[in-house]
């Protein structure tokens, strides 16, 4: 059982990596015993510096908005824009050249009421931004009015997406361009405007194309051992919110190990994706009328 586990951390650290790591932790647990609380700190700091630090699981967010940047770019100068249940206004930042409309239906505050510690939530939200204050699937605006529509990662907060992307068939003029992500899975959000954990590529692969709409290009953000990472990552958050416990020095450094694993497999994963990934990016466009 040893030289299998000196094999593992050899694997994940390099030559005599487990000789490396076994004097480490020892190290670790003497000083965490005698040492003063404010001495413990600043050796963790010196222990971060020492050892790399594995990216997987970083990446949903950076991702997502490098494809939406490169994607609005594409789209021909002073053409118009819906960007659908808008929230913050995150993304006009993209679409400097185009005509922007902002809707949102603006009752999300940042968690409020009884909702207010249940789930993720911001703890504030700015809804000042809006063009339009509507329902989703009932947008104030003339049909065929728009050149292109943005909803990015919406779908699991509205109680029917399927009306919404109707609603968006409805709006867009003939070629229009259609630009969607939503998660594969999520932890509850925005509580308690969370009503889908997440969509597959196959819910745009059916509901798109009945509803007038073809796919020019489906990704995927992401992929198994990418999505298990992020997660772990929130372990020492929801052990000390869910479980009211604060995770020992030992339970930190075995995520470490775990996180090195994970990135290990990312680089060598074959269409892992397929099983789990953050979520799918979906460009679609506006078949003729």
């Amino acid at each position: 059982m040893a030289t299998i586990v000196n094999a593992d951390v050899d694997y994940l650290f390099g030559k005599n990596g487990s000789l490396y790591v076994h004097q480490l932790y020892i190290s670790i647990l003497e000083f965490e015993k005698y040492i003063k609380k404010d001495s413990f700190i600043m050796f963790k700091k010196k222990l971060k510096s020492i050892l790399p630090s594995p990216s997987v699981g970083t990446k949903n967010e950076a991702t997502r908005d490098e494809w939406l940047a490169q994607t609005l770019q594409k789209i021909p100068s002073g053409l118009t824009i819906l960007d659908a249940g808008a929230g913050e206004c995150k993304y006009k930042k993209f679409c400097s050249h185009l005509k922007y409309i902002s809707q949102d239906f603006g009752q999300y505050t940042g968690g409020a009421g009884e909702a207010k510690d249940i789930g993720l939530q911001t703890g504030s939200w700015d809804n000042t931004q809006l063009d339009i204050a509507s329902d989703i699937t009932q947008i104030p605006l003339p049909n065929n009015s728009v050149d292109a529509i943005m909803c990015t990662e919406v779908f699991e907060h509205l109680p029917n997406p399927i009306l919404a992307i109707k609603e968006f068939s409805r709006l867009l003029k003939p070629n229009g361009k259609l630009i969607l992500s939503a998660p594969f899975a999520s932890l509850v959000h925005f509580a308690p405007y969370h009503f889908y954990s997440g969509f597959s590529r196959y819910f745009y692969e059916k509901h798109l194309p009945e509803n007038g709409f073809e796919i020019e290009t489906l990704e995927f953000n992401g992929n198994f051992f990418e999505y298990l990472a992020q997660e772990i990552r929130r372990l020492p958050y929801i052990c000390q919110r869910y479980a009211n416990k604060k995770i020992s020095i030992f339970s930190k450094l075995s995520i470490m190990f775990l996180l090195f694993l994970l990135q290990k497999m990312s680089k060598k994963e074959m269409n892992s994706q397929e099983l789990l990934c953050f979520g799918c990016h979906v460009l679609a466009k506006r078949v003729s009328k």
